[in-house]
Formats: C-alpha cells, structure tokens, sequence
C-alpha cells in the first residue's frame, strides 16, 4: 500500500515537470517570434534609411540647382517606398544681417506603409550651389 502511494507521487511530480516545460517551451517560442518580428523591422528601417542616405549623396554631388520639388517611387523587398524630394531657398542670413544667397534647404520624405499603417522618415540638409 505505501509503495503505491509513492509511486503515485512520483507520477504526479512528472507531470508537473512536463507542464513546467511546455510553459517554458512555449514562452520560448513566443519570444524567438518576436525577435524574428523586430529583425524584419530593423531591416526595413535600414532599408528606408538607406535609401534616404542615398539619394542625398545624390543630390550633392550633382551639380547644379536641385529639382523644386520630386517623387520617386522606390521597389524594395518590404513594399514600395515613396520618396518625395523639396527644395527652398534657405532665407538664412548672416552678419550684419545679410542674406546669405545660394543656400538651399532639402527635405527629403520616404513614405511607405507597415502592415497597413502609413510610416514616413525625413531627413533635411542645406546645400550651397553658386549663381
């Protein structure tokens, strides 16, 4: 009688271990999907980043005025990225109050959706062109 009590209590010990497990199995993989969610994202963050680093180095080394204002649909592996191009007069002055000529500002905008949701990065950056 006492050893089947016992081994009854060993049975049940393997089943609570067994539970144990499967619940830390099971946060593990929920934790490895998220990951693997955020990595996707990183990359497309990299992705966008890139080409808005990209298109700026363009833009400086061509010479002359840059476009007043342009949109580029760009084809990634995570969608397609609208990449809207503006250009200003800076208005920015100097000493003795005197307006600086030839300085432009560039807004460059990437817009793109996630999962339904619209995104959109923006860089800025002044550009010097004589004339």
């Amino acid at each position: 009688m006492w050893r089947n009590n016992k081994s009854a209590f060993a049975l049940y010990e393997v089943l609570i271990g067994v539970a144990i497990f499967t619940a830390g199995i099971l946060a593990l993989g929920s934790a490895v999907e998220n990951c693997i969610h955020a990595t996707g994202l990183n990359a497309e963050e990299d992705r966008v980043r890139q080409i808005l680093s990209d298109r700026m180095a363009e833009i400086q080394a061509t010479p002359g005025n840059p476009d007043n204002k342009k949109e580029t649909k760009v084809a990634t592996g995570y969608g397609e990225v609208l990449l809207v191009q503006q250009s200003a007069p800076a208005a920015l002055k100097g000493e003795n109050n005197t307006e600086l000529n030839g300085i432009n500002l560039i807004t460059l905008t990437a817009q793109w959706k996630r999962g339904g949701t619209a995104q959109s990065r923006k860089v800025q950056f002044y550009i010097y062109r004589n004339g």
